[in-house]
């Protein structure tokens, strides 16, 4: 049963990573700011999720707990501030220096897991991990020669630095909310975003014109209602660490986007990158490191004889 679990688990994890990598088109597409993106990603989020949850007669009181409202209410505002915090990165740094220390997150992760959560991470998931996250210092493309953290660049560097630890402290809170319906979870944190980044919107710089609404509607319905309850869903059934690789997955959805729509070239570079990123992820899927060991084991044992 608890590997079916996973198996679900992981599968949706990858679907949500790989959604989450197409955001950056909707959030240039619609020509806002970071404020006004995450406000009205939150607002038609939370009509989404309503709707979604009503029809699944999933709007009862009794999930709603004092610890749930709670602990969802503490990982909305970290999510919230997370996006702000992320695509704000993007504006006074460079993407590629944005997305990799964004992508510090997993490690973090882990370390919280650890730390607060008791659980154990082998040295050689670690390494697979770490295997993943070369993938995404050559999938960037990053120079760290070239890279000069003064004024705004030391700015951005930050923000995506504070982002990473949002989403990570955001994870450990979901950890907690075990048998709460993922739905719910993120109705209740959009909900809030709303509340939050009201005062923050601006409302005198609405779009005019359709086509960027239809942006911002698909950023609420696809990244933020599908997408999050396939998050939480995955979330709450697997492994921190398992957790941390499979977010790999969303920088090379990004560049892969980067590359259709805008004509961001890939090179030898970035294609073993997102090798290395692959590789990563079946080493800590499959658990290889055990299997490795069991053959040595076994090679031993048939020596013996």
């Amino acid at each position: 049963m608890q590997s079916t679990l996973q198996q679900r688990g992981s599968l949706q994890m990858a679907a949500a990573m790989a959604i989450s990598g197409t955001v950056g088109l909707f959030v240039f597409e619609s020509g806002q700011s970071p404020y006004n993106v995450v406000f009205f990603r939150c607002v038609f989020g939370a009509l989404s999720l309503a709707a979604y949850c009503a029809a699944s007669g999933l709007l009862q009181r009794r999930h709603f707990t004092r610890r749930m409202l709670a602990l969802s209410g503490l990982g909305g505002a970290a999510i919230v501030f997370n996006w702000v915090l992320l695509f704000g990165s993007f504006h006074h740094a460079s993407i590629s220096i944005a997305t990799a220390v964004y992508n510090t997150q997993p490690f973090m992760l882990i370390g919280i897991g650890v730390l607060f959560l008791g659980e154990r991470v082998s040295a050689a998931r670690l390494g697979w991990i770490g295997t993943a996250f070369v993938g995404l210092l050559l999938l960037v493309g990053l120079d760290l020669q070239g890279i000069d953290l003064r004024g705004p660049a030391l700015r951005g560097f930050g923000m995506a630095l504070g982002a990473a630890l949002l989403y990570a402290l955001a994870a450990v809170v979901i950890k907690r909310l075990q048998g709460v319906p993922p739905q719910l979870i993120a109705l209740v944190q959009v909900s809030l975003g709303v509340l939050l980044l009201l005062p923050l919107a601006d409302f005198n710089a609405l779009p005019s014109a359709p086509t960027p609404w239809l942006w911002l509607l698909g950023m609420g319905v696809l990244h933020t209602g599908l997408m999050y309850i396939l998050l939480y869903s995955a979330i709450q059934n697997l492994p921190t660490a398992r957790v941390a690789v499979l977010s790999f997955i969303y920088p090379a959805v990004a560049l892969g986007v980067d590359h259709l729509f805008y004509g961001q070239h890939l090179g030898a570079r970035q294609w073993a990158g997102i090798g290395l990123i692959a590789l990563g992820n079946l080493g800590v899927s499959l658990g290889l490191e055990w299997r490795v060991r069991w053959r040595a084991r076994a090679d031993i044992q048939s020596s013996e004889r």
